[in-house]
């Protein structure tokens, strides 16, 4: 019996189903609400309504404050770990790997409920009890604590890659452990870290979940006001989920997220 062989285009069209269903129909979808009224008449009220009000511009810039400072601990935390089990020759260093993973497999508000709790108790210990009103201090941490995993992944996975002959070669040629790192370690972990950016950057700015629980509702980010709208206002949620897509698309570009990993690869060594 022979077997079907199948052609690319063939084994795209799953693919592409995929993509128009659930990418590109709902694109579509929040473009024609974000400008529309509730006549379904074409109306740009709902961008001036937003941009007018100094609160929502000033949501925009904390829930950009919050998504910057919680990537950059979660890489200062994730690489210096993913970098060392990648290079070590521990037999058991999987399973290290997976204490890091290992918090995803529980429910996501439970943990972030156990933190709560945890900072709760903390308060009432003497000298803590700043604790009780830091409520951007807690939400960046349960940000991290939460995060954390979907850095070190992309960070270790690409470090495991790298030739370890290089290693030697630069060692061969007199360079420094340090200049090693900073000229063969840092540029060959780039699709790594931009990977870990992306996934860390992009939900950390719409995670309501957390700044609700452990900010006690005083930290307000951007993906509170399309939870609160869609619950009332399609419209004008629409007008919001557009706005952070458009702040999400620049600060990845600025970043250089749109590279592809063989201009990351190809960078002098």
């Amino acid at each position: 019996m022979k077997i079907p062989r199948f052609s690319r285009k063939t084994l795209c069209i799953p693919y592409a189903v995929f993509l128009i269903f659930f990418v590109i129909v709902p694109m579509l979808v929040i473009v024609f609400y974000a400008f529309t009224d509730k006549s379904m008449h074409i109306s740009f009220d709902n961008f001036i309504r937003f941009f007018s009000d100094p609160t929502k511009l000033s949501t925009i810039v904390y829930s950009l404050v919050i998504a910057l400072i919680t990537t950059v601990v979660c890489l200062l935390i994730a690489y210096p770990v993913a970098y060392i089990l990648a290079r070590s020759t521990l037999k058991k260093k999987y399973v290290i790997l997976m204490l890091f993973v290992l918090p995803m497999w529980i429910n996501f508000v439970l943990r972030v409920n156990a933190i709560r709790e945890l900072f709760n108790l903390l308060s009432t210990l003497k000298g803590l009890e700043w604790l009780a009103s830091a409520n951007y201090f807690k939400t960046v941490f349960g940000m991290v604590y939460d995060f954390l995993p979907f850095m070190i992944l992309p960070l270790y996975t690409t470090m495991l890659k790298i030739d370890r002959s290089l290693y030697e070669a630069s060692a061969d040629l007199g360079a420094s452990g340090v200049t090693t790192f900073l000229r063969v370690t840092v540029p060959l972990s780039m699709p790594g870290i931009m990977s870990g950016i992306t996934m860390v950057f992009l939900p950390s700015m719409t995670n309501y979940v957390v700044s609700d629980m452990l900010g006690n509702a005083k930290v307000t980010i951007i993906g509170k006001f399309i939870y609160e709208y869609f619950g009332s206002d399609w419209h004008m949620g629409s007008m919001v989920a557009l706005v952070l897509l458009i702040v999400v698309f620049v600060s990845t570009w600025f970043s250089g997220g749109f590279k592809s990993e063989e201009n990351v690869r190809g960078t002098n060594l």
